[in-house]
């Protein structure tokens, strides 16, 4: 029985992302069944994250591949998940994938889970998460800028998420606020251009607190509307642009104080329920003020802070830098890793997000690892093939769930 689950055989090709951008594939081979995973890639991406790819792209990762991988993972026990991604960082020989290529890394590691579940008959969510599952809230990008979008608002994403009576009615007041919001940009921008960002979020010229504006009245009519409650959220990404010691907005610059008044102000005084990265990637002193301050009037997210390393989980824990935790399996390169870092998250009794990237391909992954982690949301945009091909999945996990 043990020899159905050893690898056979292994590929890897490259593909295109939703950018446009090449990115990898990548197959593990079993007696009876195979899995296959494509990584995305993402532009706003943290100091201490895996590198997607190594100087010369994915080309050079496939070769790698080709040259080092193939044929090492042959007659490895696919049951053995953290062994197969051990496995990997050996032939890698770094800490942040910078031979391979953390996409590589990720779309390897996914692949022998998803033959693993395949070949067990079961769901990758079931395969992840045994019995213990639960359905997230999703949480989605409705404008964008920063890295994400041309001449878009400094501030990276202006989110919404709805808690509707399942997870297709949260998806569907979602996407309902994000053509409100297209409305009222058209009705405010008469005569100027309004065009879509990498994740699909409206992107447009315009100052960040009149784009705060915009998504609280669209949440709150939609709201209205649907009988639905609709939070209002935002990843800064602030360290795009930190520098000299300022936050650099469009119309103004703000000190590290500022800027923790700011994040603090869109909690107290705007109703934003969530806040992501809204300081430098380094300041956990900083992120633990803003923390400090609002105590559980809000989530604040640490991504670029984090990027999803146990290690540097640990640490703002210790300094109460967050309550909640970003999760991108490729910023860490495998799926163990990132389930540590999950794990890590839940026993500080914090909250986890599994998130898309703004590159991203439609492999449904992040569907499954959100219910089988018991995440309590999934970012995956709002509109979009890609990003629908995630949040589509979770209806019909939930639908598999109840049934």
């Amino acid at each position: 029985m043990a020899s159905d689950f050893e690898i056979l055989g292994s590929n890897a090709r490259m593909i295109l992302d939703s950018r446009g951008n090449p990115t990898v594939e990548c197959e593990i081979y079993l007696s009876y069944a195979m899995g296959r995973c494509s990584a995305p890639s993402g532009a706003s991406t943290g100091k201490a994250e895996a590198v997607a790819f190594p100087e010369g792209g994915a080309a050079r990762s496939i070769e790698f591949f080709n040259e080092k991988v193939k044929r090492s993972v042959i007659g490895f026990n696919s049951l053995d998940q953290s062994g197969f991604d051990n496995m990997l960082r050996d032939i890698d020989g770094t800490d942040n994938f910078s031979r391979m290529g953390g996409n590589l890394a990720t779309a390897l590691s996914m692949a022998c889970a998803k033959a693993v579940s395949n070949a067990m008959g079961i769901p990758l969510y079931r395969y992840v998460g045994g019995m213990l599952l639960s359905v997230p809230r999703p949480l989605g990008n409705v404008i964008g800028g920063g890295k994400h979008a041309r001449n878009g608002t400094t501030i990276q994403e202006f989110m919404v998420s709805a808690e509707g009576s399942s997870f297709l009615d949260s998806i569907l007041v979602n996407s309902k606020v994000h053509r409100r919001i297209g409305e009222l940009l058209q009705d405010r921008l008469k005569g100027q251009a309004i065009g879509m960002g990498d994740e699909r979020a409206w992107a447009v010229s315009m100052k960040d607190d009149e784009a705060i504006d915009v998504i609280i009245q669209a949440a709150k009519e939609v709201s209205t509307e649907t009988k639905t409650k609709v939070g209002v959220a935002s990843d800064f990404a602030a360290s795009s642009y930190y520098k000299d010691g300022k936050y650099h907005y469009h119309d103004r610059s703000l000190t590290q104080d500022e800027q923790i008044d700011f994040s603090i102000s869109l909690i107290k005084e705007r109703g934003f329920f969530l806040l992501e990265d809204p300081m430098d990637e380094v300041d956990f002193d900083g992120f633990a003020s803003i923390t400090s301050s609002v105590g559980n009037r809000a989530v604040i997210v640490g991504d670029d802070l984090y990027t999803t390393r146990s290690d540097l989980i640990r640490k703002g824990i210790t300094k109460k830098s967050t309550n909640a935790v970003l999760i991108k399996v490729n910023q860490v390169g495998t799926l163990s890793q990132a389930a540590e870092a999950v794990e890590t998250t839940r026993l500080a009794g914090w909250k986890s997000v599994i998130s898309h990237r703004s590159g991203e391909t439609t492999d449904d992954f992040i569907a499954h690892l959100a219910v089988g982690f018991r995440a309590d949301m999934i970012k995956s945009g709002t509109v979009g093939g890609e990003r629908l091909a995630k949040l589509n999945e979770v209806v019909r996990i939930q639908e598999d769930l109840i049934s």
